[in-house]
């Protein structure tokens, strides 16, 4: 029987984002314990399962994967010292040169996603190219009823307003070739989550964003 994420996982975030200090942290370092090991056990049964689809999964570390919950405050000006959010990453994140998956656990506020986060100039110029050279294989990717049920459309965050260099202004991908993101994130209801069969749940929609993510990596390959 696959783990579940225990109501206990919100129960301590909500109360970190009341009490948001290291007194207070230190002094209930156990519920944070308690919770990390208990999402470790959740994630090490979703990577299982996504290995499934992805073989490539199956080198993913559960413990790795998720990120520190110690928030860096040099360049910023909220001081808190904690995330009060629990993010693991399956091969995506910013800086990372390749499509991934990730999955974001907040009381009210949780989400997956995939594909490549922030790419750096040289891959964002292949992936553009690959889109352009391969509209049709691409639009089929995201027009598939299965894929559009949980992703109606990429993320359209830090959009560019002009075509980029190098691309024609006129090129019918020309609203794809914009973005700086290759992203789809799919919204969690905190229940979802906490039910016996999230992992199975969860990984029938990453498994929707494969060709996606398949699509993004031979642009880099």
């Amino acid at each position: 029987m696959p783990a579940t994420l225990s109501p206990d996982v919100f129960s301590f975030l909500k109360k970190l984002t009341r009490n948001n200090t290291r007194e207070w942290f230190n002094d209930h370092k156990d519920l944070y314990t308690q919770s990390r090991d208990n999402l470790i056990e959740f994630l090490e049964d979703l990577i299982m399962e996504m290995s499934r689809f992805d073989q490539e999964q199956a080198k993913t570390d559960a413990k790795k994967a998720l990120f520190r919950i110690y928030r860096d405050t040099r360049f910023s000006k909220d001081k808190s010292p904690y995330k009060t959010n629990f993010g693991a990453s399956m091969g995506m994140g910013k800086g990372n040169q390749k499509a991934g998956y990730y999955l974001h656990i907040e009381p009210g506020k949780s989400f997956l996603a995939g594909g490549i986060y922030m790419p750096d100039t040289a891959v964002l110029k292949q992936i553009r190219k690959e889109i352009s050279l391969y509209s049709n294989e691409f639009l089929a990717i995201l027009n598939n009823p299965d894929f559009q049920k949980y992703f109606p459309q990429l993320d359209q965050e830090s959009k560019l307003v002009k075509v980029p260099q190098g691309f024609e202004k006129d090129d019918p991908m020309a609203d794809f070739l914009k973005l700086k993101n290759f992203i789809v994130v799919h919204d969690l209801k905190d229940q979802e989550l906490m039910d016996k069969e999230a992992v199975k749940k969860l990984a029938a929609i990453y498994e929707t964003m494969k060709p996606l993510n398949d699509f993004l990596n031979t642009a880099l390959s």
